[in-house]
């Protein structure tokens, strides 16, 4: 359900990246035109329209394209054609022939049956199909309709079951969602808190656009849109279902968004910050918030229930201290400035104080929850390192993706293990007929950041944001059944004259508690012992009492606090993990004495551990120090140390290549 879920929230990322642009139009046109008609904003206009009123159908071809074996163009096809069955049997005109009643007589929720709800119901239904029955062999007869070309068609007639049943469920659930909205009314601003929270966390689903529909137009009588547009009801009180959003989108989703961009690991915030920058002026400026929000409703779903928490909060908050302010198209800057144009706004200067306050709230919100539990939004993948890659054979023609590809092709055993090569905005993902023939270390000596084996037959590669380039080049490999092409490695060149005199780096590493000295090859887990994280030395402690191996300063402190990263003076990252798999036990065993950000000297106490918790949860109590930016490092000596904090304690040490 996991791998589902991410391939799904992969495949939204498609049409959600065209969002920025055309929010962007939108955007700058409706600012334009309300200095008066203008055919260059009305152009500009329609043009951002044109994409953001056409989502559902987007999400439909998307998805059917995204969660598709190869994505495939026939699945997106299927896609386009299992989202236009229901819409248009379902639409009133239809409905009221079906049942022969006038059309304003019937039911408003097929008024309402094009939605994201159902373009990713018809997406993942066209996908599945095309998953399960495009290499299909029909009798000779029907030959025609053999393969991908039977899949649009098995699509139409699934999804006229799938109608009937929308026939008899959809207006339930629509009328659910209507007296829902009215039910929360008369809760005065406590409902509008209610409101916000429940429009964010409907988003995913579409289905925020039915309970959209009973506040903000004339459903149930509220019509909150449309009276302030007008400026009719009461000041302070109309507008009281738009203006909490203002402060969301303007400045609390984008400070949310830099928590993301601060908790991605170092050497992928530049990638991720192009995302993250995009996404967060989209909402600043427009108030389309999909950009961000699907960059991690998904892949990170309990910040987006924070997020919707954080939502309802401020439309409460709005609404009991009466400050208003209304929107034509989203609650961002454009809609915003114009709101002071409206004589029935009210004080919504203010809007702008709780926005910086809210500011605050996310951040912080966002990165506690992001640290707490380890909650993977984008750029948080784990890296490991890399060494020289293996020779393949490559043409003159060939770029640097497809050298790199070959690489990868090769590593994992070429065609015969390769079964599905997929890819998101960073990593390739790909299955296998077998994991375990997979050449882990040629796959990192390619110059990948990291790797990530989900199960027997499921891989992850993180490449980067050029990760498309890649797997085009692999998925054409795989695709012509190319052969694993080796070069014999040539004979070993003698060592190139040092550029520099400058000697190199030595750092002193220390023991980090009374004990017996390991290597790492002693232990256990083949990750450490492999050094696929690096090279270093563990310790088996006799006491709890856990120091730092190096002078330096502490860089993470991980939130289950089984682990703490250090910076030297020279530049090494040093890793000291505290037990195996003591991730699992969430931090109970681990005081940790330190802070990111503080200076250590070698023998200063880092955390108390409490070794029998670990031994009685059935884990083992290596203390393991791991040089994590270094692919080599001479280990030169080591001495037993029975008192770490003494001042003439022997050390090992370490210099740097």
């Amino acid at each position: 359900m996991k791998s589902y879920m991410q391939n799904l929230g992969r495949s939204l990322q498609l049409p959600v990246a065209v969002l920025p642009a055309a929010a962007l139009l939108v955007g700058i046109a409706n600012y334009w035109l309300s200095f008066g008609p203008n055919v260059i904003a009305t152009f500009l206009l329609q043009g951002g329209l044109a994409v953001l009123g056409q989502l559902p159908i987007l999400f439909a071809v998307g998805v059917a394209l995204g969660m598709s074996e190869g994505k495939d163009g026939a699945a997106a096809f299927a896609g386009l054609v299992a989202f236009e069955v229901p819409v248009n049997v379902l639409k009133p005109d239809v409905i009221a022939t079906l049942t022969g009643v006038k059309v304003e007589a019937v039911d408003p929720a097929f008024g309402q049956i094009t939605n994201v709800f159902i373009g990713i119901m018809a997406g993942l239904i066209a996908a599945a199909l095309f998953n399960r029955f495009h290499k299909v062999k029909l009798p000779m007869a029907l030959s025609f309709f053999s393969g991908k070309r039977a899949v649009p068609i098995m699509a139409a007639f699934v999804m006229m079951g799938v109608t009937a049943v929308l026939f008899f469920v959809w207006p339930p659930v629509y009328t659910a969602l209507v007296a829902f909205g009215k039910s929360i009314v008369n809760l005065g601003a406590i409902g509008a808190g209610f409101y916000g929270f429940f429009n964010r966390l409907l988003i995913p689903t579409g289905l925020h656009q039915a309970l959209n529909s009973v506040f903000w137009f004339d459903v149930a009588g509220i019509n909150d849109i449309g009276n302030f547009l007008a400026s009719k009801g009461v000041k302070g009180v109309t507008g009281m279902f738009q203006a909490g959003f203002f402060p969301v989108m303007m400045f609390g989703l984008p400070a949310g968004a830099f928590a993301i961009y601060k908790n991605a690991r170092p050497e992928r915030k530049k990638e991720i910050g192009s995302l993250i920058l995009a996404g967060a002026f989209a909402s600043f400026f427009t108030g389309v918030t999909e950009p961000l929000e699907f960059s991690f409703m998904f892949v990170a779903w309990p910040l987006y229930v924070i997020h919707a928490i954080f939502t309802g909060l401020s439309l409460a908050f709005a609404a009991i201290m009466h400050w208003t302010a209304g929107f034509a198209f989203a609650a961002g800057l454009v809609d915003f400035v114009l709101s002071f144009k409206n004589p029935i706004a009210n004080m919504p200067y203010m809007l702008v104080l709780q926005g910086l306050v809210l500011a605050v709230i996310y951040y912080f919100g966002f990165d506690f929850a992001i640290k707490k539990f380890n909650l993977m939004t984008p750029g948080r993948e784990a890296v490991t390192a890399t060494e020289d890659a293996p020779k393949v054979a490559t043409d003159a023609s060939d770029d640097k993706y497809t050298v790199q590809a070959k690489q990868i092709y090769a590593a994992l055993g070429g065609a015969d293990n390769l079964n599905v090569v997929d890819n998101c905005t960073t990593r390739l993902r790909l299955k296998l007929a077998d994991t375990s023939k997979i050449d882990q270390a040629a796959i990192k000596a390619t110059g990948v950041p990291g790797i990530n084996v989900l199960d027997k037959s499921n891989l992850q590669i993180i490449v980067g944001t050029e990760v498309q380039f890649v797997a085009d080049a692999l998925a054409e490999l795989k695709n012509s059944n190319a052969p694993v092409a080796t070069v014999a490695p040539a004979a070993a060149a003698a060592p190139a004259a040092a550029a520099s005199s400058e000697p190199g780096v030595e750092v002193d590493f220390h023991s980090v508690a009374n004990g017996r000295y390991l290597e790492l090859n002693q232990l256990s887990d083949p990750t450490f012992a492999q050094k696929m994280l690096g090279d270093g030395f563990a310790i088996d402690p006799t006491d709890g009492k856990i120091v730092s191996p190096v002078d330096g300063t502490i860089e993470t402190v991980f939130p289950t606090k089984h682990a703490i990263g250090f910076k030297t003076a020279g530049g090494l990252e040093v890793l000291l993990h505290m037990g195996l798999d003591t991730v699992e036990l969430k931090g109970a065993p681990f005081d940790v004495k330190v802070k990111e950000g503080q200076t250590v000297k070698h023998g200063d106490v880092v955390a108390d551990v409490d070794l029998d918790a670990i031994k009685a949860a059935g884990k083992q109590t290596p203390m393991i120090v791991i040089i994590t930016n270094m692919p080599t490092v001479g280990l030169l000596k080591y001495y037993a140390v029975k008192d770490p904090v003494a001042e003439d304690a022997e050390v090992l040490t370490a210099t740097t290549k």
